[in-house]
């Protein structure tokens, strides 16, 4: 029986169609990645799984135990499914210290107070946080918040670990080094993981060599070639929030982070964009160069 079982899955907000009729097998010890665009349904996926939101037809499994069964009408509530989950935001309480965020877990399950330390300090141990067990929450950084939330996602040994983007709040840098540790860990501890990416970007563009199918590329595009649209196109595309908006006369200068990356556009003065308003970039194939990564220091020098 595999860890994670989704059967026709759909979720219906009235006569809109979040999700449709989904399949998907996830096998013990197995990490699973659901790649795709904002609003494609991945995040109402995940949430279905947890039991955050109720689906509207199909069936789900978790181990050998159905928990929702929309033609049965049958719903098992997230806190009895057996989960653990690590949210984009961290969801770190900032009134706890580290030890505590991480006991909650264990405290609502009302389990013994000796056992709660052990398995606390060895949690920690593990993600290398057990010298910041009586820190305040607000004094780690971002790096050390995802540690925490991975150890109290883990702390009372879940079925299965959701991941909803934890990587996407931090830098470039740290987001690679945090990537290869949380897969070593999840590899040494064989535990059945399912996560989400809005990081599926296709398109076409050009290139001055030719590649071969499934190698990897670097695609250079310039700011004033990205153009901000309130739906997506057919060509290259990203989805995602401003952050910042510069006026500079016949232009302003807008950053937009699309899940974690911060992508830069120079647009018309007038486009009438505000910070925190969600937008759709559109590259044409002409827009967007592609050269092996290899390369990428003297491309962009």
């Amino acid at each position: 029986m595999p860890a994670v079982l989704v059967e026709d899955v759909s979720r219906h907000f009235g006569d809109v169609v979040a999700v449709d009729r989904v399949n998907l097998s996830i096998e013990r010890g197995e990490f699973v990645t659901l790649l795709g665009p904002s609003g494609c349904g991945k995040t109402t996926t995940l949430r279905m799984v947890a039991g955050l939101e109720q689906n509207t037809g199909g069936r789900i499994s978790i181990a050998d135990r159905v928990v929702s069964d929309a033609a049965a009408g049958f719903f098992v509530p997230p806190d009895h499914r057996q989960l653990g989950m690590v949210f984009q935001s961290y969801a770190i309480w900032p009134h706890m210290t580290v030890f505590d965020n991480v006991a909650y877990p264990l405290r609502i399950r009302r389990r013994p107070k000796a056992e709660i330390s052990d398995r606390v300090r060895a949690v920690l141990r593990l993600v290398e946080m057990e010298a910041f067990a009586d820190r305040p929450a607000p004094a780690l950084s971002g790096g050390q918040q995802q540690r925490v939330a991975i150890a109290r996602a883990l702390v009372f040994e879940p079925e299965v670990l959701l991941l909803d983007e934890p990587l996407s709040n931090l830098d470039a840098r740290l987001r690679t080094q945090m990537g290869d540790e949380f897969r070593a860990l999840q590899k040494r501890l064989g535990i059945t993981s399912l996560g989400i990416t809005g990081r599926n970007w296709t398109g076409q563009c050009l290139a001055g060599e030719p590649f071969s199918e499934g190698e990897p590329v670097l695609v250079l595009v310039r700011p004033e070639n990205v153009h901000i649209a309130a739906n997506g196109g057919t060509s290259m595309a990203w989805s995602g929030r401003i952050k910042s908006a510069i006026f500079r006369g016949p232009r302003q200068s807008i950053v937009v982070d699309a899940s974690g990356l911060a992508l830069n556009v120079e647009a018309p003065a007038l486009l009438g964009a505000n910070v925190g308003d969600q937008v759709h970039l559109n590259v044409s194939p002409a827009g967007a160069w592609a050269i092996r990564p290899d390369r990428a220091s003297s491309a962009t020098a």
